[in-house]
């Protein structure tokens, strides 16, 4: 089963739905983005859950780069960078087996105490 995400004029992802296979053809229709895309009036834009089309599954609230052909991960925050489909802390969260949160106005990363 495919998947579909309905963008808005931004093109922010506003909605995905389940729909027909590519290679599926109904009542002569053989291009299922466009026929979706013309039935609401929106652009329409296949998403995989296996993240092998258009770089990853699209949410509600990622943004499609139509430059790259991708769907993006909303940024976490200013501070992160972005490689691909997703964003990065400018260091990286230490591996020492500790929990972490990123603290944006020191831009570190900072140990969770349990209480």
């Amino acid at each position: 089963m495919a998947h579909y995400a309905f963008l808005d004029e931004n093109n922010i992802v506003t909605e995905v739905i389940p729909g027909r296979d590519e290679w599926e053809v109904v009542d002569g229709i053989t291009n299922w983005e466009q026929a979706y895309a013309d039935y609401r009036g929106q652009v329409c834009k296949r998403t995989s859950y296996n993240s092998n089309i258009r770089g990853t599954y699209a949410g509600i609230g990622y943004e499609y780069n139509a430059a790259e052909d991708i769907f993006i991960t909303p940024q976490p925050y200013p501070s992160w960078i972005r490689t691909g489909s997703y964003w990065n802390a400018p260091t990286p969260m230490p591996t020492d087996g500790a929990r972490y949160s990123w603290d944006e106005p020191t831009l570190a990363w900072i140990v969770n105490e349990l209480i």
